[in-house]
């Protein structure tokens, strides 16, 4: 293709994705002025609410948190037709094996986001706020509103949902040979190291709600390495084969060989 034609085929799927959006975050926007969504929202945080609901101080409040809700569920319907479009509109220009390798991990991604956004909302989120709580002295009195709220949720599902992501990163990585199996086993050290100083910086100052982000990242980096070295077996793979296609070649050119030397 012309390089202007793969400008138009991006431009192509990034407005079906931007339409998702559009779509996703309507009807996300309906479902939640007809329904109670930000009463699920608050289930893991109930009991530390006073009065079990969060207070706003602008009446224009409560019309934007609707509209940042629906646009984060118009995101989530949107990354899967963000996905195939992506896969789309790489898949032709990569060989047999990184296709392979990638589009599972197309896949992955999105469980692995979901996943790390899951342990945030239901685990790390009840923790770090009981943990604020216990500063709280005499003289002051918890009133949390929902902008602040829901600002800090979203920096800790993102913050989350993008650790998660490691392995898929490493996998694409090292199915186009940027990463290797042995440059990521030596850099465990360091990586433990990174990894630790996250999980401090995403989390409350306490031993448990760090090792609540740190232990899963550290077996995301494990399974990251085995995924590199799944792609790198599979690229070796892949490479022995062409070679032994081309070592056996044709029965023809045995036989044009033959005719070539004639007899002795």
């Amino acid at each position: 293709m012309h390089p202007l034609e793969h400008l138009e085929e991006l431009r192509r799927r990034i407005f079906w994705v931007l339409g998702a959006l559009v779509v996703g975050s309507v009807i996300g926007f309906v479902l939640i002025t007809r329904f109670d969504v930000l009463a699920l929202l608050l289930r893991p945080i109930q009991h530390l609410l006073n009065g079990g609901k969060l207070k706003y101080l602008s009446p224009a409040d409560p019309f934007m948190v609707a509209l940042r809700l629906a646009i984060a569920a118009g995101v989530v319907v949107a990354l899967p037709v963000a996905l195939y479009h992506l896969w789309a509109f790489i898949s032709p220009i990569l060989v047999p094996s990184e296709r392979r390798a990638i589009l599972p991990a197309i896949y992955l991604s999105a469980f692995l986001f979901f996943a790390g956004a899951a342990l945030a909302y239901f685990g790390v989120l009840p923790i770090t706020l009981r943990f604020f709580t216990t500063f709280e002295p005499g003289s002051l009195e918890q009133n949390l509103t929902v902008d602040k709220f829901l600002s800090y949720l979203m920096k800790l599902i993102l913050g989350f949902g993008l650790a998660f992501e490691t392995p898929v990163v490493m996998l694409a990585l090292g199915a186009v040979g940027i990463v290797t199996s042995e440059m990521l086993v030596k850099g465990r050290r360091f990586a433990i190291v990174i990894i630790f100083v996250l999980g401090a910086a995403l989390t409350p100052p306490d031993v448990f709600s760090q090792m609540l982000m740190a232990v899963p990242l550290l077996l995301l980096y494990e399974v990251s390495i085995w995924l590199v070295r799944w792609t790198e077996r599979r690229r070796d793979a892949d490479l022995e084969e062409e070679g032994e296609g081309e070592g056996r070649g044709t029965p023809g050119d045995d036989a044009e060989g033959e005719d070539r030397e004639g007899p002795a």
